[in-house]
């Protein structure tokens, strides 16, 4: 009965925590939305967080996108080589590359990046009470650092992407080259007769959210640390973990909704 007692509280306590960062996690998104929609930002910070964000993530994510079209390749070859359908390779790892596997993989490595460093200063400077000296000079730390961050991770992120498709294409092309001997231009036309820009929108609107999706849980996870130099540790683990199942669960919802 005492261990029944014990899980029963230990799972009780869970869901209460789940509930209560969830809730802070929607509290947040309800003031950095009014305060965007409102103008209250900071230009120059929402500047120097798109060149951190965005611009110094791009080698990163170029060199991932790139070997992702590898992957694409690698794995439609295998049906390509059976039934000879060489014609539609371009199709194949175009189609899974635009819709889900782009957006999915260059989130994941922008919230581990990305995401994982806004945690870590933002945990930083809670901790150092620099938040607290803000609101001491009365300067609200929703539209001055948070609204900045949170724009220029959805712009980043959905700029990324875009790139990282072309990338990925390009990767997908020589791999077929190289390794089932499918010629650049029979790839390229298979690729462009077959898809539509409908695919491209839907990869870039998930990166658009996944974006969103990061900024928040880092965030939320970065300005509500306690504890110290163990606290922040602890929170950009939460936040790193919290941004990828909101990935899968905004990606899986989304997927229905746009099919």
């Amino acid at each position: 009965m005492r261990w029944i007692v014990r899980s029963m509280e230990e799972l009780g306590g869970a869901a209460l925590n789940l509930f209560r960062e969830a809730g802070g996690m929607g509290l947040l998104t309800w003031r950095v939305v009014m305060a965007a929609l409102t103008g209250r930002l900071d230009g120059r910070e929402l500047l120097r967080n798109l060149n951190k964000m965005g611009v110094n993530s791009l080698p990163i994510v170029l060199l991932t996108a790139f070997f992702t079209g590898g992957i694409m390749v690698i794995q439609s070859g295998i049906f390509v080589k059976r039934f000879g359908a060489y014609g539609l390779l371009g199709f194949g790892a175009g189609y899974a590359t635009l819709r889900e596997v782009g957006p999915i993989l260059i989130g994941l490595m922008f919230s581990g990046r990305v995401g994982a460093n806004n945690a870590a200063e933002l945990g930083t400077m809670t901790v150092t009470e620099q938040l607290d000296g803000l609101r001491a000079l009365a300067i609200d730390p929703i539209p001055f650092l948070l609204v900045p961050r949170v724009l220029a991770m959805i712009v980043s992120l959905f700029c990324l992407t875009l790139f990282g498709d072309a990338v990925a294409i390009l990767g997908g092309a020589l791999f077929g080259k190289l390794l089932l001997g499918v010629e650049l231009s029979s790839f390229l036309h298979s690729f462009a007769d077959n898809l539509k820009p409908w695919d491209l929108s839907i990869g870039l609107v998930k990166a658009a959210v996944f974006g969103f999706a990061i900024a928040i849980t880092s965030c939320h996870f970065g300005v509500t640390v306690k504890g110290g130099a163990v606290g922040v540790g602890r929170a950009v683990n939460d936040a790193v973990v919290s941004a990828a199942v909101a990935i899968m669960i905004s990606d899986n919802l989304l997927t229905m909704l746009m099919r």
